[in-house]
């Protein structure tokens, strides 16, 4: 898998980052399926250690990565697809502000069956603040644990 991501990476079709909370590892997160042209997107999938989940660990990642990909990669467009009845994972691009674009039928072949998803996606015009900027003003009084 560690090669995979490597070469994809080297590639330029996608970003693999690990997610660490107190210097432990907790999830990771990926861009991937990057396309470059008219089009300049790509999407993000991540997991979390249920022992963290609902620290705002994840939509932090998530935010860091979504600003590092609308600026220093360039991308115009993120998106995430999210399992129906993923309620935690839906809850993330929800407290970001990702906007809801309907279903894709069948879009992932999942545990022997194809899956349906929910889309999410953000441009880089819908966060001029920047995501994780988004994040925090949202979270007052809060730590993102971002220094």
């Amino acid at each position: 898998m560690v090669r995979h991501l490597r070469a994809e990476a080297h590639a330029g079709r996608m970003l693999p980052f690990v997610v660490e909370y107190e210097g432990r590892l907790v999830g990771q997160l990926t861009v991937a399926g990057i396309t470059w042209g008219s089009m300049c997107s790509g999407h993000i999938g991540y997991w979390i250690d249920r022992s963290v989940a609902g620290r705002g660990v994840m939509p932090t990642a998530v935010a860091l990565a979504v600003d590092h990909c609308f600026g220093a990669v360039g991308l115009h467009r993120i998106e995430v697809c999210i399992r129906p009845e993923n309620a935690p994972s839906r809850r993330v691009v929800e407290k970001l502000g990702f906007r809801s674009e309907g279903t894709r039928p069948r879009y992932l072949h999942i545990d022997g069956a194809w899956r349906d998803h929910l889309v999410f996606a953000l441009t880089v015009e819908e966060v001029p603040e920047g995501l994780l900027n988004r994040w925090r003003e949202a979270r007052p009084g809060r730590s993102t644990g971002i220094k």
